[in-house]
């Protein structure tokens, strides 16, 4: 019988490369960084359950699930609204299987889906994040539109995305998320690569903290 080696490989792996994009001089106006080992499930609440569901998280991650467009930051995941009663669970290192331990914590009040290795991760942040994201963008993505943890299922050059604003930066900078299919990431990268060259892009590859 023939034996298989399965190794996760980066969904970017043909458009990513380290360092500068764009604009050469001065420092960087964006960082945009392909975010690794990560695990993600989404969780959708069976027929009546919605309330035992937000219970669980609760308890297993001190946050209660977005009932809307957002993104909620708990105790070792972030819980990212997808729908009506269901969400993703996004949370640090890439396991063979995420479920388990999220059937576990629900019991028989959701249906789990796996889709760590469906799709890829980018961030970007920066004091000029915000300015290239608007050029391909028509989420209003203002402070007082768009604070932290406000979601958007939206699309991005016709591709389906789940973009969300996580906590500011050290810096004090935005920070924005975008989940896609890994089908459709490197087309992702290019048309966000483009977007921000004429900020100074510093590109990176880094594991989910």
């Amino acid at each position: 019988m023939a034996e298989y080696s399965w190794e996760a490989r980066s969904p970017l792996r043909k458009a990513f490369a380290p360092g500068r994009i764009g604009l050469a001089s001065g420092d960087a106006g964006i960082a945009m960084a392909e975010i690794s080992d990560f695990s993600l499930v989404q969780v959708m609440a069976r027929r009546g359950q919605v309330a035992n569901v937000a219970k669980a998280a609760k308890k297993a991650w001190g946050a209660l699930p977005p009932e809307r467009p957002a993104a909620v930051v708990g105790k070792g995941a972030t819980l990212i609204w997808t729908g009506p009663d269901q969400f993703f669970v996004l949370s640090a290192g890439s396991v063979p299987d995420p479920v388990p331990p999220l059937a576990a914590i629900f019991g028989g009040t959701a249906s789990l889906s796996d889709q760590s290795g469906g799709r890829c991760l980018i961030q970007l942040s920066g004091t000029r994040a915000r300015d290239a994201l608007a050029k391909v963008s028509s989420i209003d993505l203002h402070d007082a539109v768009f604070p932290i943890g406000a979601a958007a299922a939206t699309s991005i050059d016709h591709t389906g995305v789940n973009l969300w604003r996580g906590p500011d930066a050290a810096n004090g900078s935005s920070v924005y998320s975008l989940l896609v299919f890994t089908s459709f990431a490197d087309s992702l990268w290019h048309t966000l690569a483009d977007a921000a060259a004429e900020y100074g892009v510093e590109a990176t590859r880094t594991p989910l903290s």
